[in-house]
């Protein structure tokens, strides 16, 4: 692991120790320059190191109260320039401590005392040197602590946008994540409909034609011939629509021809045709002007048509259903409707299939309204767009 990066940890888990290494140097310094003379060096002036020294004690706790230490480090300062005056003592510490204002305080705050004490050290330096306010000496002392606080405030800054930088990439790495999962599992749910409508479909039809066949292999095994073929064949329907199905979970890299064709309204009379070989008289009937569907609407209202009519023929008493497809000039009517008898429950499911249809019909801007008609029996009628206008439509 780097050293300094070992450093800047216990550095931070070290607080106090952090914010007295500033007055480790500057006591060095002032050892330094009490102890040159003008042509030699000698004894430095223990004095003044000690008033040096004193002035940096505040400075342990200078990042838990910046104020009160940048004001106290500042009176010390004065009092150390005016008691030894003839050595030009520099306030070093009171310009850590406005250093660290500027870098931990507000930015009025910061500015205030920083001024303030631009001014008072170069009034006090002026004073006690008789030099002019605006001198070379006065003047670079006046610069020192208005620079001290442009550093901490240029620091605060770089460090203000670094974390709004940080706090912006991780709210755009959240985003994408939870867009990521809206998407998975909005697919989820459409690929979980198709299964069930494939599912209750073809399984009810196999059920309704083994159950015929069971019935008459005995006395008439030629037509419990036809029913076990019907069974074959919606079987080998059922597995091609799965293949097609579980097709949407491949990687890209797979190839097309290992999926079965999406199903649509022309496909409705062989979707009648197995209802019709399971007991369930099915009529499909096409009025106004045919016009070209999206492969999506399509999709719907093949997908709605089939789970009404396995509703009807698993939980409803009818024996015969219409299916109605209109086309208008905007959008496609699709009515199914059965001859159950009235007061007749439609019977027990979970209510997915209905689920089902009304989230299939909103996927693609349209609606669904299903229920029991008075003369008996149960409709169920969809208004599809002829173009979908969601954001999200089946593939």
């Amino acid at each position: 692991m780097d050293m300094s990066m070992v450093w800047r940890q216990w550095l931070t888990r070290h607080d106090r120790v952090r914010d007295a290494l500033p007055a480790v140097p500057l006591i060095v310094i002032a050892v330094a320059a009490t102890a040159v003379g003008n042509s030699a060096w000698h004894e430095p002036h223990w004095d003044k190191v000690v008033w040096t020294a004193l002035s940096c004690v505040p400075l342990v706790v200078r990042s838990r109260w910046p104020l009160q230490v940048a004001l106290f480090t500042l009176a010390g300062d004065l009092t150390l320039m005016t008691v030894v005056s003839h050595t030009s003592p520099t306030p070093a510490a009171c310009l850590v401590a406005v250093y660290t204002l500027a870098l931990l305080g507000d930015r009025r705050t910061a500015w205030i005392v920083g001024f303030v004490a631009a001014v008072t050290i170069a009034g006090v330096y002026s004073a006690t040197h008789a030099d002019s306010v605006v001198g070379g000496a006065g003047l670079v002392r006046f610069d020192f602590a208005l620079g001290a606080t442009v550093l901490g405030r240029t620091v605060r800054s770089r460090r203000d946008n670094l974390a709004a930088a940080k706090a912006r990439a991780e709210r755009a790495e959240r985003t994408r994540e939870e867009e990521a999962r809206r998407r998975v599992t909005e697919e989820r749910v459409r690929i979980a409909r198709d299964l069930h409508d494939i599912v209750a479909h073809h399984i009810t039809l196999v059920n309704a034609q083994a159950g015929v066949a069971h019935h008459l292999m005995r006395d008439n095994p030629e037509q419990a011939y036809q029913a076990l073929a019907h069974i074959k064949d919606n079987s080998r329907a059922a597995l091609d629509e799965l293949r097609a199905t579980v097709g949407l979970l491949r990687q890209p890299d797979d190839t097309p021809g290992s999926r079965a064709p999406v199903p649509r309204l022309s496909d409705l009379d062989n979707l009648a045709d197995g209802f019709r070989a399971s007991g369930l008289d099915v009529r499909v009937t096409r009025t106004g002007t045919p016009s070209p569907v999206a492969s999506s609407t399509e999709l719907t209202a093949y997908r709605i048509v089939q789970e009404a009519l396995t509703n009807t023929h698993k939980h409803g008493s009818a024996t015969r259903a219409a299916v109605v497809v209109d086309y208008g000039a905007k959008g496609l009517r699709v009515t199914v409707t059965d001859d159950g008898r009235p007061g007749v429950p439609k019977g027990a499911g979970t209510g997915h299939g209905l689920i089902g249809m009304h989230e299939r019909a909103a996927a693609v801007g349209g609606t669904v309204s299903a229920g029991p008609r008075a003369e008996g029996g149960f409709q169920v009628v969809a208004e599809l767009p002829i173009s979908p206008r969601s954001r999200l439509t089946p593939a």
